[in-house]
């Protein structure tokens, strides 16, 4: 039989197709059932028009079926078939689609929508197999037809028998390689996976003989295998159904079956949106943070469904970083897909769907704070670090989106306090929204330069994780109240009438704290009088927009960034050890050295700074013991 070629530049366009468009091999069984799909989609569109022509639905299924033996992979489907003519034409023509002229025909607002757009699916089938055979027999027609091709050389058409309408594709499979692996397209496990990773759920039964077992006859430990044909694919999927038929539990099976975290969700959103961009959305807050979370390998992003079949496994773009803790899908009918349907144009509907998607987040997080304080402080441990870093990336583009989602543990709560509810307790006379930053609770509620904001009895949030000072500086206020470091020079608090004594204590003793700069050179900005210290008798401060804290997270960095915070030494005017460094500058200059480097080495301990010279302190004690 003469061989007829392909109607394109036939073997470059073929082996294109085969090599470049489609990353994974196992796409072409997504593809081929998606064709079985559209097959029997297009009956359906006929009977709305055709009053001789019923829909049963439960009459119609696509089987697979593999022959080991044979090294042969069948589809099957009870769909509208092709006549000679569309064989020829939609199997020919490499990139024609008969589903999109079809689609273009015949559009319904009923639900119901072709999948098929680009036609070059169907010849994914050549990456497994050395040969196709397709035999087909069109709705209305007694006479079938079998198109045969072994790749770009050309096709075949001629008469074929068959009993039923519908289409049969049958893949003769490549034999394996030294790196290919084709014989895994022949095993029942391996075929069942792909089925329900790509179309569990098409909305038609995808059938297949599997291997099952049972006790034999007159025996209670002996089992024999037979083979049953099963439903493979789940058919309807859980976001298509009314919300009022699912309960908790189905949406924690849904989670579980996904494989979308080992724990159960803290809360899910169910969407279904119709309107300029129609789609239907499940999304989960977890409740722990993955173990992979914070690295390289950590892949963000939604599954992607096109009217049930799934595109993407991470589509990255439908979630911004910061919810990018965020699991689940989405599935829409609305989506542009570029020829492989692997991945998408990347247009106006997507853009579309992913702000709606991130707005609905943020208001369940909104809603969980209010509502469920302890679900939400329950996610917030796990995520909050996400949500800080969200404020600070990006430049702050996305701070005002988030920072009423933050948390802080409070100096007089002993909790968890949101930015509002903060300032909702400040005292009138309060200028600031005062915070104070350490590795921990216990060490900062130990840090001397708390005392003054806490005597005046005002609120201190605690920064304890490494982000949280950088996110507030992006902030810069909340609510036209500006944030303040505890260490900053101007605290804003107004002196009382011993802190003015403190003030005539320090120009009294310039000469003093300057001979003591002299003896830092090189480590302090300045030394000068605390108004903040009470009890304790020296700490740094820091001048300038780089705090210590930040110093100190910048240097731990890979890139090892030397930066240096503006140090300022304060001293306790009002503390005994003062009498002692008056008396050493008057008296006794080389033990004002050892008192100032004591001093100003007891303050990088309370800060939690490194000392540069361990030894030289430690011999500085024993002098001071002696």
């Amino acid at each position: 039989m003469e061989k007829k070629p392909f109607q394109a530049e036939s073997k470059r366009l073929l082996e294109m197709m085969i090599n470049s468009i489609y990353t994974q091999r196992e796409i072409f069984l997504r593809e081929l059932i998606s064709n079985a799909s559209d097959a029997i989609d297009k009956i359906y569109y006929k009977a709305l028009t055709d009053s001789n022509l019923t829909f049963d639905k439960d009459s119609y299924f696509i089987k697979v079926t593999a022959d080991k033996a044979k090294r042969t992979l069948t589809i099957r489907d009870t769909g509208i078939g092709m006549t000679k003519e569309e064989l020829e034409s939609n199997l020919g023509v490499i990139a024609k689609s008969g589903s999109l002229a079809f689609k273009k025909e015949n559009e319904s607002k009923d639900g119901h929508d072709i999948i098929g757009q680009f036609g070059v699916g169907f010849y994914s089938a050549f990456m497994v197999a050395d040969e196709v055979t397709v035999v087909s027999r069109a709705l209305g027609e007694t006479q079938a037809y079998r198109w045969h091709s072994t790749g770009a050389d050309g096709y075949t058409i001629e008469p074929a028998e068959k009993d039923e309408v519908g289409t049969e594709i049958t893949l003769q499979i490549k034999p394996n390689g030294e790196e290919d692996n084709y014989d895994e397209f022949l095993e029942e496990y391996r075929l069942k996976a792909i089925i329900k990773k790509y179309s569990d759920f098409i909305r038609y039964p995808i059938k297949m003989d599997v291997t099952a077992s049972r006790k034999k006859e007159d025996s209670e430990d002996e089992y024999e295998s037979y083979t049953e044909e099963q439903r493979v694919n789940s058919m309807v999927p859980i976001w298509r159904k009314n919300k009022s038929e699912l309960k908790t539990e189905d949406y924690e099976q849904f989670y579980a079956e996904k494989h979308y975290g080992f724990d159960k969700p803290l809360k899910h959103l169910h969407l279904s949106v119709d309107g300029a961009v129609s789609y239907n959305a499940i999304l989960f807050i977890p409740e722990n943070m993955p173990f992979d979370y914070y690295s390289k390998e950590f892949e963000k992003g939604l599954e992607l469904y096109a009217n049930g079949v799934l595109i993407m496994n991470k589509c990255a773009d439908l979630l911004p970083d910061h919810f990018s803790f965020v699991k689940g899908m989405v599935d829409s009918e609305s989506l542009s897909l570029n020829i492989s349907r692997e991945m998408l144009q990347h247009d106006r509907q997507l853009k579309l769907i992913a702000k709606n998607i991130a707005n609905k987040i943020k208001s369940q997080l909104q809603s969980m704070l209010k509502d469920e304080r302890e679900k939400y402080e329950t996610f917030y441990k796990a995520f909050g670090r996400q949500l800080k870093f969200g404020v600070y990336n990006e430049y702050g583009m996305n701070k005002d989106v988030l920072q009423d989602l933050l948390l802080f543990h409070s100096s007089k709560e002993k909790k968890l306090v949101s930015l509002d509810e903060y300032v909702s307790r400040m005292p009138e006379e309060q200028k600031y929204i005062y915070y104070a930053t350490g590795p921990s609770i216990e060490r900062i509620d130990k840090l001397p330069q708390t005392e003054v904001v806490a005597d005046k009895g005002y609120e201190i949030l605690y920064f304890t994780d490494d982000i949280d000072e950088f996110a507030i500086k992006i902030l810069t206020s909340y609510k036209e109240k500006e944030f303040k470091s505890v260490s900053s020079g101007d605290l804003g608090i107004d002196a009382d009438a011993n802190e003015k004594t403190d003030d005539e204590t320090g120009k009294e003793n310039e000469d003093l704290f300057e001979q003591m700069k002299t003896l830092l050179a090189g480590k302090v900005k300045s030394v000068k009088a605390s108004k903040r210290l009470k009890s304790h008798p020296v700490c740094l401060s820091a001048q300038g927009d780089l705090s210590i804290e930040m110093e100190k997270v910048l240097k731990m960095m890979p890139s090892g960034q030397d930066v240096q915070a503006e140090k300022v030494l304060e001293i306790n005017v009002n503390h005994p050890v003062f009498v002692s460094l008056k008396d050493a500058f008057e008296k006794d200059k080389e033990k004002l050295g050892l008192y100032t480097a004591l001093l100003y080495n007891q303050a990088l301990l309370i800060e939690g700074l490194p000392l540069q010279d361990p030894v030289e302190f430690t011999n500085d004690i024993c002098k001071i013991m002696v």
